[in-house]
This record gives C-alpha cells, sequence and structure tokens, in this order.
C-alpha cells in the first residue's frame, strides 16, 4: 500500500495563524480603549477582505486565507479616521486586491496588503486625519513582537534592525518620542510581514533600519505630517526596497564566495 507524501505542519494557513495570534496583544488593546466604534470599524474591514477572498476563491478557485484578517486588522488600526464608509471599502478593495490576491493570494505577493492599502488612503484622501495612537496600544506591541519571533513568523533581522536604529536615533538626541507609539504597531502590523520583507540576514537587518531611518527623516523633516502618516510612509518604501536588498546580499555573498574559492 502506498501513501502520497505527508504535508507537515508549517503551511501558509499556519503561518498567517500564528501571526494573528501574535497580534492578539495589540488587537485586544486597541479594541479594549477604542469600544465599540473600533470594533465596528474592524468588522467592517473583516467582511470587506473577506468578501473579496471569496470573490476571487469562486471566479478563481483562489483558496482563501487567515491573512485576510492581518491586513483588516492592521488597517482598521492605522487608517484615517472619518473616512466615510465608500472611502474605506474603497481603500481595503484596492489593497487587498491590487496588492494581494492578483498575484495569487497571500504568500506570493510583493508588498504588504495593508500597506498598500493605508498609503491609498493616506492619497487619495489628504484631509482625513490620521489617527492618535494610545500609549498602551503602543506598548502591546512588544509582546506581540516577542511572540512572533519566538514561533518563527515575524522576522527578528528585521525587527531587531528597525529597533537598533531607532535607539541610535534617541542616542544622538533626536526628538522621536512622538513617534514610538505609531513605529511599534507599524513595524509588528506592517514591516515584520514574513512575506514582504527582505528574506536575507543581511537583507533582513539593512530592510529594518532602512525603515527606521525612513521614520526618523520623515518625523525630522515632513512638516505636518502625523506620526502614523509617516510611519505608514516609510513601511511602504521599506517594503520596495526589500527585494533589491536580498539581491544586494546575495549578489554580496557570492562575490565573497568568488574571492574566497577563486
Amino acid at each position: 500500500m502506498t501513501h502520497g507524501p505527508t504535508r507537515g505542519m508549517w503551511d501558509r494557513e499556519m503561518v498567517a495563524l500564528l501571526l494573528l495570534a501574535a497580534a492578539m496583544p495589540v488587537a485586544l488593546a486597541w479594541l479594549w480603549y477604542g469600544g465599540m466604534d473600533a470594533a465596528l470599524r474592524l468588522v467592517l474591514a473583516l467582511v470587506i477582505s473577506g468578501l473579496w477572498h471569496l470573490i476571487f476563491m469562486l471566479a478563481r478557485a483562489q483558496p482563501p486565507s487567515f491573512a485576510g484578517a492581518l491586513t483588516a486588522l492592521a488597517v482598521a488600526i492605522l487608517a484615517p479616521e472619518e473616512l466615510g464608509f465608500l472611502p474605506f471599502v474603497l481603500g481595503i478593495s484596492f489593497g487587498s486586491v491590487m496588492a494581494e490576491l492578483v498575484f495569487g493570494g497571500w504568500g506570493r505577493n510583493i508588498l504588504n496588503p495593508a500597506t498598500v492599502t493605508l498609503a491609498f488612503l493616506g492619497f487619495g484622501f489628504v484631509t482625513a486625519p490620521w489617527p492618535d495612537i494610545d500609549l498602551p496600544v503602543a506598548w502591546a506591541a512588544i509582546p506581540a513582537a516577542i511572540i512572533g519571533m519566538f514561533v518563527g513568523v515575524m522576522p527578528a533581522r528585521v525587527i531587531l534592525g528597525a529597533v537598533a536604529a531607532l535607539a541610535a536615533g534617541f542616542l544622538a538626541g533626536m526628538p522621536l518620542q512622538p513617534v514610538l507609539p505609531a513605529f511599534a504597531l507599524a513595524l509588528v502590523l506592517l514591516v515584520a510581514d514574513p512575506v514582504a520583507s527582505a528574506s536575507t540576514r543581511l537583507g533582513g537587518w539593512l530592510n529594518g533600519g532602512i525603515f527606521a531611518a525612513l521614520v526618523i527623516m520623515f518625523t525630522l523633516n515632513w512638516e505636518g505630517a502625523s506620526p502614523v502618516r509617516a510611519t505608514v510612509s516609510a513601511a511602504l518604501l521599506a517594503s520596495l526596497l526589500a527585494p533589491l536588498l536580498d539581491e544586494a546580499a546575495i549578489a554580496l555573498w557570492h562575490a565573497s564566495r568568488r574571492k574566497r574559492h577563486g
């Protein structure tokens, strides 16, 4: 009697579920302090994301993913406020479809769909105010990052590289305190994406460091930009650079091998 290949536990959905579990401290803290308004905003984001996953399942036999809930959570927490129903639906639809589902679903995408959604909303509805992050919600990003790194679903090098670069800014005397809550949430919910971040060792450190450097640059030089807007913009640019950083890291590795072995 022959048996087919045995599937391990580490498939796409297991990773997505573990990421959701890691994000639970942030989600629960945000819901606690946000109350009913936060809960309704999250439900709406989940419904929109879920509908698009259902549409692509029916149209292309593309299995839905729990990663859609991650997108919904990040957008619900970080999206501009006072958008209205239609802009909110339009933003999530654009990010979910154009940054994830058209590529075949989560795991094949290049950019984090929540990052694309937030950038789209920020550029398309510039007068909408960005949210102020409650400090206890930002503190919840610490256990979220620890859980994510411990179970291996959040890239530790990206997180540690970002924290080290921001700490260097503090040691240099830069006034970065106002951006800390937004930085913490963006790092955990947007940048530490195992799909959209750099995957090589050197690339991961550089990816996190560049994100923090962009946050510092925007905080010090972007007049009138809120902390959340600055961190979302930095997350988008850092994600766009991730493939280039991996390519550079691989090229350096090949060059060192040629130099060592001829």
